[in-house]
């Protein structure tokens, strides 16, 4: 149907006759001559539509509509040079039009621009009813392309250092931890059900135990989770395990994995080795296991400065095992008011959302005089004062902000706190414009975190992360006592504050594994009966093995400059896990229902 893409045509195809198939992206009349410019996935180009070349062809070029699907045949020519366009990549040709068809009209109203030209700010909601329209696009042809490209490179880099691409089971069986699973009740075998992949974690380490050695894969998963910008109920990963790798090696395989997607996308050279943190620091630093580095506001411990002090929301919080910490901004006298500190203000509530109480404050002045609350100022000795000013490193101009409780929720109001002040400062540009790419290793993450709503230990990762060795020790007997306090051989790749993936080396031994899942409340006969196929795996002679997963939606997202992975799918669902276009999802007929075994329990709330 066509000889050429609209976006092909250069000046050396002047005087070719062409065939073009596209989209009507606008026309315009300028007395007597029309000008239409068509578009495809290639770009668009001018189609001239001259009356002297047919009567019928110019009557149907004006009753063109915008997004109406046409062919058009005609010869290719050069612009008249006051009229060529240096911002299209065809603007020094032009097609003068021999004949047009109509492929397909447009019969109703288009609910929003789709022209390349219109770039107007469309209700999301509205994008995703019609994402067929917003597909067509710039800006989500653009993000797809991109997605695309990146996608490639993930796999061009893996074959080429050996990996092989195995796809897993998307139906599997429900396993405790991590997320909700999404289910899928059996017809065949009543009463049971299949869940949803959380992940293809005990297929690949299988796949390791079956001698792959490097597998890779780009899997789909699900999660039944609540949504926010960077999450979607089904995703997808970037899933590797390679067999016979230590930490180091895993770490600069990634490195270069991820440096060559950066080469290969975005034409930039990123320096390695990228750095790291130890989980313990950057929680001490940070108040969050994936810090932005791109800025300072480090959050600055003063515990121990103002465990003995008069002023009671200080010291109570030292007595009650907490912490007290703060953040210095400088420049933040002028810049951050009081009003915006106290209840009711932005700042303010920043720390509320994240369970903070509220936020102390000291101004420090000329000469290193502060100003504060009484209650702290009276309490705090000259000796005192000097040594939180150089601890903090606050100079005259910066405004300290505090906060005061358990040590978790401190870390998280001031991080909450901090990645604000730096959006409100300029510290950081929009996604946009973005240009710095600060990568950080995170490694040494605990084994296992206290769940206070269960009483009990859970992992901090997932339960087949290996323990460190040193932190283990050599005697199984002992592994009850030694594994609530050990590191894992985990690590997250942090970029901009965002996780791009993560990983650990793996469990290779049944009665270690055996004994991570009792420390987490899971008796030996429900590990059995849920893990069982695993541990008898692991006996059967299990190589030492690690991998790790990126989330591609979230590194398109951050390569793209978007602010949100929606707009890197082609069909996501919104924040209330609902797809706008197709309204999935859906109630299904009572005779589906009575084949799977299941009766629904669902009631309309009143009111």
């Amino acid at each position: 149907m066509r000889s050429h893409g609209c976006g092909d045509l250069r000046q050396d195809a002047s005087g070719q006759a062409v065939e073009l198939c596209g989209w009507v992206d606008r026309s315009r009349d300028h007395g007597g001559v029309i000008f239409v410019d068509l578009r495809d996935r290639s770009g668009s180009v001018q189609i001239t539509v001259d009356p002297d070349n047919g009567a019928a062809m110019f009557a149907v070029a004006e009753h063109l509509r915008n997004e109406t699907v046409i062919q058009v045949a005609g010869t290719a020519r050069q612009r008249p040079a006051d009229a060529i366009n240096d911002k299209l990549a065809t603007g020094q040709v032009e097609v003068v039009a021999a004949s047009i068809t109509v492929l397909n009209a447009v019969k109703g109203n288009l609910p929003f621009p789709v022209s390349v030209h219109d770039e107007e700010n469309t209700r999301e909601e509205l994008r995703l009813r019609h994402r067929y329209l917003d597909l067509r696009r710039e800006r989500m042809a653009r993000n797809l392309r991109l997605r695309h490209s990146t996608v490639q490179a993930m796999r061009r880099f893996l074959e080429e250092a050996g990996f092989i691409e195995v796809e897993t089971p998307v139906l599997t069986r429900s396993t405790p931890e991590g997320a909700r699973d999404y289910l899928v009740p059996s017809r065949v075998c009543g009463g049971e059900w299949f869940a949803l992949p959380q992940s293809p974690q005990l297929f690949k380490q299988l796949l390791m135990v079956g001698g792959i050695e490097r597998y890779y894969q780009v899997a789909r998963c699900f999660r039944d989770e609540d949504l926010r910008a960077d999450r979607q109920p089904e995703f997808t990963q970037l899933d590797m395990e390679m067999s016979f790798m230590g930490q180091e090696q895993i770490l600069e395989l990634n490195e270069a994995l991820i440096a060559s997607i950066w080469q290969a996308v975005k034409g930039i050279e990123l320096p390695r080795p990228f750095p790291r943190l130890s989980w313990h620091e950057a929680m001490a630093r940070y108040g969050t296991d994936r810090p932005d580095t791109r800025y300072g506001l480090e959050l600055c411990d003063v515990s121990d400065l103002v465990k003995d002090m008069g002023f009671k929301v200080f010291s109570g919080a030292v007595a009650a095992g907490g912490a007290v910490k703060c953040i210095a901004v400088p420049g933040g006298n002028e810049a951050i008011s009081n009003v915006r500190i106290k209840p009711g203000g932005d700042v303010f509530s920043e720390a509320q959302k994240a369970g903070a109480g509220g936020l102390a404050f000291i101004r420090v002045r000329e000469g290193g005089e502060i100003d504060t609350i009484g209650a702290i100022k009276d309490n705090l000795s000259d000796d005192k004062k000097a040594e939180l000013l150089t601890r903090s490193g606050a100079t005259p101009g910066t405004l300290l902000l505090f906060g005061a409780g358990d040590t978790a929720t401190v870390n998280k109001a001031l991080d909450r706190v901090r990645q604000f002040l730096a959006r409100e400062l300029g510290l950081v540009q929009s996604e946009r414009q973005n240009d710095q790419w600060n990568f950080l290793w995170v490694v040494d993450f605990p084994m296992f975190e206290f769940n206070a709503g269960e009483n009990r230990l859970e992992a901090l990762h997932h339960p087949f992360c290996a323990p460190n060795a040193a932190d283990l020790g050599a005697d199984p007997a002992a592994w009850a006592e030694t594994l609530p306090t050990a590191r894992a051989q985990a690590y997250d790749l942090v970029l901009n504050g965002l996780e791009l993936g993560g990983g650990s080396l793996r469990i290779h031994d049944s009665a270690l594994q055996r004994q991570v899942l009792q420390t987490i409340g899971l008796p030996l006969e429900e590990a059995e009966r849920q893990f069982g196929f695993l541990m008898e795996a692991l006996d059967m002679g299990a190589p030492p093995h690690g991998g790790l997963a990126y989330g591609v939606d979230r590194i398109v997202m951050l390569l793209a400059g978007e602010e949100s992975i929606r707009d890197t799918i082609a069909f996501p669902k919104t924040q209330q896990a609902r797809c706008l276009m197709t309204q999935a999802p859906a109630g299904v007929a009572d005779k589906q229902l009575e084949e799977l075994h299941v009766a629904s329990t669902w009631t309309e709330e009143e009111g």
